[in-house]
């Protein structure tokens, strides 16, 4: 039964406006942001574990830095070693020739003005190769004892990049001379114990950059799977949700009217009391 005291139609259609028209809004937001999760109330469950997900991937994103940093120890050490393992063949070369028994003093002298320097520098080598301030082959660095490098998404997911004393292999050389053909003989002997030494450390060093290697590729592929998941999850099925919005816009438009119906029949009503 009509009545003037309360316009329940025009109520009626008001909350229906107000329902499509949020609605609506919804599916432009929705849209225009590409995402079916743009507050926490659109999809809960959908947003908390995209969340956790996302915090994995920035984890794991540092966890990639992380690994190329071990990688790029790694890399410096095997630089360092293998050209201390080229002096120490030359060096070799020269203990080799210091032992001809046609070798004058003098020329023994001219092999032992060469043979030093390069001890010399296998010794700069060693104290002053350095990753980030930080010395890579000495006793006393980090890496002698091994340093921990986090490389997944738990405090558990961690390497040890751990790289040998090189300067144990600079102090055994340091006293060798050429001086004499004993002294070279001596040289040959300890030289070849140290080349052996140091195709040891770069078979370790080796080693770890290869499971650093297989590691990063392994971080590389759980991010892009992470972030696919992530997506699938958040983002919105543009044609589906064109659709919601144009049914929305429909209903939004009829409700328009309805309100401006509704509102009419009221005024339709107290023509009565004329």
């Amino acid at each position: 039964m009509p009545v003037i005291s309360a316009n329940t139609t025009a109520n009626t259609a008001v909350a229906y406006l107000n329902a499509n028209s949020n609605a609506e809004s919804t599916a432009i937001e929705e849209i225009s942001s590409g995402q079916n999760t743009t507050n926490a109330a659109s999809d809960p469950a959908g947003m908390a574990i995209s969340t956790g997900m996302n915090s994995d991937v920035a984890i794991l994103q540092q966890a990639a830095v992380n690994v190329t940093s071990g990688e790029s120890v790694l890399n410096t050490a095997s630089g360092a070693l293998t050209n201390m393992s080229d002096i120490m063949t030359r060096m070799q070369s020269l203990a080799a020739e210091a032992q001809s028994g046609s070798s004058s003093t003098a020329s023994l002298n001219d092999l032992n003005a060469e043979f030093t320097s390069l001890i010399a520098e296998v010794s700069n080598i060693v104290n002053e190769t350095t990753f980030n301030g930080e010395p890579v082959l000495t006793s006393t660095a980090t890496y002698a004892t091994g340093a921990t490098f986090l490389v997944g998404d738990t405090s558990s997911d961690t390497i040890s990049v751990k790289i040998p004393a090189a300067n144990t292999v600079a102090i055994a050389i340091g006293s060798l001379s050429l001086s004499t053909v004993t002294g070279a003989s001596a040289a040959m002997t300890e030289l070849t114990s140290a080349i052996d030494s140091l195709s040891t450390y770069q078979s370790s060093v080796g080693a770890q950059l290869e499971q650093l290697l297989y590691t990063g590729s392994v971080v590389s592929t759980s991010i892009t799977n992470l972030q696919a998941a992530s997506t699938a999850i958040t983002s919105v099925d543009i044609s589906a949700e064109e659709t919601v919005y144009t049914n929305e816009e429909t209903l939004t438009s009829a409700a328009v009217t309805a309100v401006s119906d509704a509102n009419a029949m009221q005024s339709e009503l107290l023509k009565v009391l004329q």
